[in-house]
């Protein structure tokens, strides 16, 4: 390739050079995309663009030629078309703060990578990028599904999901962030998207527990499926349509995170099922569970929206150290001796979506010898 048709490749910024925010930086690159990472450190920053690794976060991959990185904020943000945010969701109000005069005029997309809510303030990253950016919020984005960075910068096939308040935001940032091993879908469900991302974090650490005391797999799908439902009640509350949640934002993400050693969430879980203290556990953890810092904001919206959440309540309860890992098991499915419909509490009539209509249709298929339900439409 020619300096010349290097140069005309679209030009995009990653902030944050984690594993998540390198290996998006690498589906950008890969994709077409000439892609400057912003880096704290610059020893890392001189890694990524001498060395194209990322030793530290992604060891043993090869990042393209066209991906480089700066210490320099205002460096990186220079002629950004697209602008991707990585950073620990606790941090990135003061991050944006810095940021915000660099980019005062620039009216770029801004896309959020980041799945925890705000501790404080309990609002989702969407809205606290609105809040300190003052930006018109149809040029927000969100990027999320099942994640998990490795596999992705090893290049195994992945599908997420690009939602924004506007459908040309979410078309454009889609269009940049694919290439021939990552999918992108769309939608305009930005509160489904970012919470779905979210509550899968707390469940993932509900299933690290189970996994670090020794409970097997039937403790562990209990616990996503009632999982799922929790995950619904609480997002529909909040103004999310039900069929996000069992989309890659929600049932896609959730699965991944559960089920795999690489989810740092799963990780925190694992640790404190076998005994360890939240201090000790986030002393160990390299990088950031954001599903620690997402249990009390998320536990308050959720009182606040009448939605009782047993399995993420009992979650704090161990965080709190107020429950022995041993005994959350047995509880998490159900808090009441009283038999309970399996129905979702917000979205009773509609909650399943295409999803369980599906599995319905294929169960009566079973059932009834092939030739559906009595009285189903054909």
């Amino acid at each position: 390739m020619t300096r010349k048709e290097d140069a005309a490749r679209p030009r995009v910024t990653v902030i944050g050079a984690g594993s998540w925010g390198t290996t998006f930086g690498k589906v950008l690159a890969d994709g077409g995309a000439r892609v400057t990472m912003w880096a704290r450190r610059p020893e890392l920053a001189a890694e990524i663009t001498e060395a194209k690794r990322n030793s530290h976060y992604l060891p043993g991959i090869n990042l393209p030629r066209h991906m480089t990185a700066t210490s320099h904020l205002e460096e990186a943000l220079a002629g950004a078309e697209q602008i991707y945010l990585s950073v620990p969701s606790q941090a990135l109000r003061q991050n944006l703060k810095i940021i915000r005069p660099l980019i005062a005029e620039a009216g770029v997309p801004v896309v959020s990578l980041m799945k925890g809510v705000e501790r404080k303030s309990g609002l989702r990253m969407s809205q606290v990028i609105e809040q300190e950016l003052r930006c018109d919020p149809d040029l927000i984005a969100v990027a999320s599904g099942p994640n998990l960075a490795l596999e992705i910068a090893k290049e195994q096939p992945t599908a997420a999901v690009i939602a924004s308040s506007s459908q040309e935001t979410a078309d454009a940032v889609a269009r940049r962030a694919r290439n021939a091993y990552f999918r992108t879908f769309v939608n305009t469900d930005v509160v489904g998207t970012e919470f779905g991302g979210v509550l899968k974090n707390l469940i993932a650490v509900a299933i690290g527990i189970v996994d670090g005391v020794g409970y097997g797999e039937n403790t562990k799908a209990s616990i996503i499926t009632r999982g799922l439902v929790e995950m619904t009640d609480f997002a529909v509350a909040q103004g999310a349509h039900p069929a996000t949640l069992q989309g890659l934002a929600g049932l896609g993400d959730l699965i991944a995170t559960c089920q795999s050693p690489l989810s740092r969430n799963n990780t925190a879980g694992r640790l404190l099922g076998q005994g360890y203290s939240f201090q000790d556990v986030v002393k160990q953890m390299e990088q950031t569970a954001e599903g620690l810092a997402s249990v009390a904001p998320v536990l308050s919206l959720a009182a606040e929206a009448g939605i009782h959440m047993p399995i993420v309540e009992q979650v704090k309860m161990v965080l709190d150290g107020t429950m022995n890992p041993k005994d959350i098991a047995p509880h998490l499915t159900t808090d009441d001796d009283e038999p309970q419909g399996e129905r979702t509490q917000n979205g009773a009539s509609d909650g399943g979506g295409a999803v369980w209509r599906s599995l319905q249709r294929a169960l009566d298929q079973l059932r009834y010898g092939g030739r559906g339900a009595p009285g189903a439409r054909p």
